[in-house]
């Protein structure tokens, strides 16, 4: 299902893009997918990885990720079947800017987080 773009802010595209990846999962579903050794993982690792996030939202994510073409999903004609998820070209192109957003969140953690 395509979200439709809202005419009243097609005059600032970064609102499009940024609500795409900029919830409280999809970065680090696509951190996790940078950051495995094979840029490969199936949905069990990927929950390993984010324990506090259930079933249901991880696989919402998932699937918002792949409608924004940012992760890509295959799945092997096995019993029972196998689905391995890695990042696409343009999830990979993200993920300097997601690294940058880490070291910002570092460096200015005390300021922003405590009181």
């Amino acid at each position: 299902m395509k979200k439709e773009i809202n005419p009243e802010y097609l005059a600032c595209p970064i609102r499009q893009v940024i609500s795409r990846f900029g919830d409280k999962w999809s970065m680090l579903v696509l951190y996790a997918l940078d950051r495995s050794d094979t840029g490969v993982m199936r949905f069990s690792e990927l929950h390993a990885h984010m324990s506090d996030c259930s079933q249901k939202m991880l696989s919402k994510t998932l699937k918002g990720l792949q409608e924004s073409h940012l992760v890509s999903r295959k799945v092997y004609p096995e019993v029972p079947p196998r689905v391995e998820y890695k990042l696409t070209d343009v999830g990979l192109s993200l993920i300097p800017a997601i690294e940058q957003l880490i070291g910002w969140a570092k460096k200015h953690f005390d300021e922003v987080v405590r009181p």
